[in-house]
């Protein structure tokens, strides 16, 4: 399933100095880990976090590891459209240029809650909020050639299916259910996207990543006993958050990559290992199904895009 070498590294990001991105979730686990390579090789990187004291944290700390970094911190909650557009702006004029948009933050297997705007919870965090965000964004990429969109999905997404009738499972919730929705979701906004950025020519593109099974504290809302064995075959099955960004890393900067493409673990069942293309389901290159997603979520949001 390989495309190029498979023990692909940290390493192997090449210089990114001149480039500015963007990483969602950035102040702790897998975005961290990204969002503090990006930083050590140069780029101007934007840490965007709902809560500014642990954006700060993170800041701080990435600057500590990486002298001299260029980073700073835009307060953006996925959760809330009115806090999306005020981050969006932010950024937007803070910076007069954007290469790297990596839409990584998210929210795993919760009871049953609403974002601000009466979506459930994980659909509206996870898809809906970074689904706003890119079109605000994707105005300030489209000039720059090598510009990249790299949206996080996860293995979930396998379990995945888009419940038109009832997107925000008002008639009945499970949180892996409406977890694998979501996860689906992103992979399929990302190959719609690509699809709509070939056909206009555009120099950005959008990649879509998995981390495996990484020790980050996205499972906090896993019920007790599945925390207990995730503790327990943690080492056998996952990896750290260090590992499990480098999908998302070569998914943002390996110069081989293309749009379209998917990258995750090479190990058994992509659990863990080193990145490496990988498939996903036939359900997510469903492209009626996208095309319809893309339409509800553009009337959910009232966000459209520039592409």
């Amino acid at each position: 399933m390989a495309k190029h070498q498979p023990r692909w590294t940290d390493a192997d990001v090449p210089d990114q100095q001149g480039r500015v991105a963007v990483v969602t979730g950035a102040n702790s686990g897998i975005g961290f880990e990204a969002a503090l390579v990006l930083a050590r090789r140069g780029a101007a990187t934007v840490l965007a976090c709902r809560d500014a004291a642990r954006g700060k944290d993170a800041a701080d700390r990435i600057g500590a590891a990486a002298p001299g970094a260029a980073v700073s911190v835009a307060v953006l909650d996925l959760a809330s459209l009115a806090s999306i557009r005020e981050g969006a702006a932010a950024i937007a004029a803070g910076h007069g240029r954007l290469d790297l948009l990596i839409n990584n933050a998210g929210l795993m297997m919760p009871p049953f809650g609403a974002t601000a705007d009466g979506f459930e919870s994980q659909f509206g965090t996870n898809h809906l909020g970074h689904f706003a965000l890119t079109g605000l964004l994707l105005r300030r990429m489209l000039a720059q050639p090598g510009s990249r969109v790299v949206t996080i999905s996860s293995n979930a997404h396998r379990a995945g299916r888009i419940n038109f009738a009832d997107l925000q499972s008002s008639l009945g919730y499970r949180r892996m259910t409406a977890y694998a929705q979501s996860k689906l979701a992103n992979l399929m906004f990302g190959y719609e996207l690509q699809r709509r950025l070939s056909a206009a020519a555009a120099a950005t593109i959008s990649v879509a990543a998995h981390p495996g099974t990484s020790n980050t504290d996205l499972t906090r809302h896993l019920p007790g006993f599945a925390q207990s064995l995730n503790r327990a075959l943690g080492g056998l099955y996952g990896q750290s958050a260090r590992m499990g960004a480098l999908p998302t890393l070569r998914a943002a900067t390996d110069p081989a990559a293309s749009g379209g493409e998917f990258y995750g673990p090479d190990g058994w069942m992509q659990f863990k290992g080193y990145p490496v293309v990988v498939r996903s389901t036939a359900r997510s290159h469903d492209e009626a199904a996208q095309r319809r997603l893309w339409q509800e979520s553009e009337q959910l949001t009232g966000v459209t895009f520039p592409v």
